[in-house]
């Protein structure tokens, strides 16, 4: 059982993936600021339930509580009692203030892990910052490798940071919930979507950091050093061509006849990138999308450059079961993204995103063992809704 008091995208996305794996998510909203400000987020937004909420927030449950009053204090940490976790995604500097770290809720639950991801961490000059993907993409380089040569730095069109935050959140919370498990006692993970976007840059950092390489952006999302690992147009759009064998490239070259001893190896084809690359941009102008396809498929690495809605219907995403339908009160059926985690029990959470303290009554009835009549004292001060 993990409390969640998060809310936008990288928080929620690491509970939601949670949830899929089994984990019973209690979502704390602030019932004085609405909830979540991603039940706002547009398009497609419907009494503080937008598509994008639902995106995160599937089978999860949702309480509405004033942290500000004493009595949804008791509340919380009447909860903390009978939880496994605590998970917040609020600027570095506001768990410890607020009272969400291990130190603090331990003397409640001293196997409760507490789990922070924020945009700048716990510690440093910038912890009371608050900090988002597109932030992170600028501050951690990305940006600088990212779109045409001669166009403006550029941000990928998803958010990766966040969803790799969230990703290495949940990551170090199951650590954590292991270690509790067998020992006892919990601890504080300290995510950062800054730590978490520096540490993906993997061979970047080792190549800045020990040589005199540097990066730069690339032709038509090029590869830094392997050729060809790049896009490139054919005759009715784009495909992706990735070798990163040479048995790929051997194939590539003669699928695509292209016999030459000058491109035999990584190092000549890296040398010889301005010769080559026009050559094979020329040669794979000749065909369509599907006639290369189908030559290069289970030979050579490669697939389409698909729109969002091509590749909804690509017959590996169909064949994987990725896309399910779940029944909203309002929407009707909505589709939506299962996790990528496939084993036995996985992708549980079927359920809608909850409305604003939709389980208040659920969990302080049914989990805490209040009674009704002090259950609606709590709505009538306040400290709930």
């Amino acid at each position: 059982r993990i409390l969640a008091i998060s809310q936008f995208g990288a928080g929620p996305f690491a509970t939601m993936n949670l949830a899929d794996l089994g984990a019973e998510v209690i979502k704390i909203e602030d019932p004085k600021t609405g909830g979540d400000v991603a039940r706002y987020v547009p398009p497609a937004t419907n009494d503080a339930d937008s598509l994008y909420f639902q995106s995160f927030n599937r089978g999860k449950k949702s309480i509405a509580i004033d942290l500000r009053k004493p009595e949804g204090v008791n509340i919380f940490h009447q909860l903390v009692e009978k939880s496994n976790a605590v998970f917040n995604n609020l600027r570095g500097d506001l768990p410890e203030k607020l009272g969400l770290t291990y130190k603090t809720l331990r003397s409640l639950n001293p196997s409760i892990v507490t789990c922070s991801l924020s945009g700048f961490g716990r510690t440093g000059p910038r912890a009371s910052e608050p900090g988002y993907d597109p932030i992170m993409q600028a501050m951690a380089g990305y940006m600088s490798m990212t779109g045409e040569p001669e166009g403006p730095p550029g941000k990928a069109g998803v958010s990766i940071i966040d969803f790799a935050g969230g990703y290495a959140a949940a990551f170090g919370l199951v650590a954590a919930l292991l270690e509790a498990k067998t020992t006892g006692a919990g601890r504080d993970i300290d995510v950062s979507l800054l730590d978490t976007a520096i540490s993906m840059l993997t061979y970047f950092g080792s190549w800045q950091l020990n040589s005199d390489w540097h990066p730069k952006r690339t032709i038509n999302s090029a590869h830094q050093t392997l050729v060809p690992a790049q896009n490139f147009q054919t005759s009715d759009g784009w495909i992706s061509i990735f070798c990163a064998k040479e048995h790929f490239w051997r194939k590539f070259a003669e699928i695509i006849d292209l016999p030459d001893e000058r491109f035999a190896t990584f190092a000549s084809r890296y040398d010889n990138r301005e010769t080559l690359i026009p050559v094979l941009a020329a040669r794979l102008l000749e065909k369509t999308n599907a006639e290369w396809l189908s030559r290069f498929r289970g030979i050579v690495p490669s697939g389409p450059v698909n729109s969002i809605e091509q590749a909804f219907e690509d017959e590996q995403i169909e064949a994987r079961g990725l896309i399910v339908d779940v029944d909203h009160p309002s929407y009707g059926t909505i589709k939506q993204i299962t996790s990528p985690i496939v084993t036995e029990g996985s992708n549980q959470a079927n359920s809608v995103g909850p409305a604003l303290g939709q389980h208040t009554n659920e969990i302080l009835i049914d989990l805490l063992s209040m009674n009704p009549a002090n259950v609606q004292q709590l709505r009538d001060s306040g400290a709930v809704m």
